[in-house]
């Protein structure tokens, strides 16, 4: 098997657990930590996660924020002065931007069960416009399963590093990785 496949494997048996239903939204936070590299096989592989998911006999919804940014600045009325001007987007995607990522995985959380794992794809796309840490903070009350992040990185203990070049930050979510899948709760 590869790398990814042996990564499903380690993800079904976290998934696999009986969950409890009296956990707070950041224990229900799982972080799928893989090899920046293996972006594009992850993507091809992504329904090994969703049949190990159902034969856990859990729902699976798969959110893609690959676009959000692209979408969001493609439908603003001065994406023009934007590009003429970059330096003076920053404020905007502070502001505007976070918001519309918050809103819209808010809404697939809330959309979902207490058995459906919501996996968030392509948050390397958010690298320099939004903080994955402060997404997951943001949405944490609206988890209602799993909010399973498949996150192109690195984990060192409970520290996080999103495509290997910010400085990392600590969270409470499982950690799945090859290298010892973390713990079980």
């Amino acid at each position: 098997m590869g790398r990814i496949e042996d990564l499903a494997a380690v993800y079904e048996r976290h998934v696999s657990v009986p969950w409890q239903r009296t956990l707070a939204g950041a224990q229900r936070v799982m972080l799928v930590v893989y090899e920046k590299e293996l972006e594009r096989t992850l993507r091809a592989r992504i329904g090994e996660f969703k049949q190990a998911t159902e034969r856990s006999r859990h729902r699976w919804t798969l959110v893609d924020c690959t676009r959000w940014f692209t979408d969001w600045l493609a439908g603003d009325e001065y994406r023009e002065a934007w590009f003429e001007n970059p330096e003076l987007l920053g404020m905007k995607v502070a502001g505007e931007f976070r918001g519309e990522a918050v809103h819209k995985l808010t809404a697939e959380l809330e959309n979902t069960g207490d058995d459906t794992v919501v996996a968030l794809l392509g948050v390397g796309s958010l690298y320099g416009f939004l903080r994955v840490s402060d997404l997951i903070r943001s949405v944490e009350q609206s988890i209602r399963g799993r909010l399973v992040v498949f996150f192109p990185g690195t984990k060192n203990d409970n520290n996080y590093r999103l495509l290997d070049a910010r400085d990392g930050w600590s969270y409470l979510a499982q950690g799945i990785t090859l290298h010892g899948g973390g713990p079980i709760p």
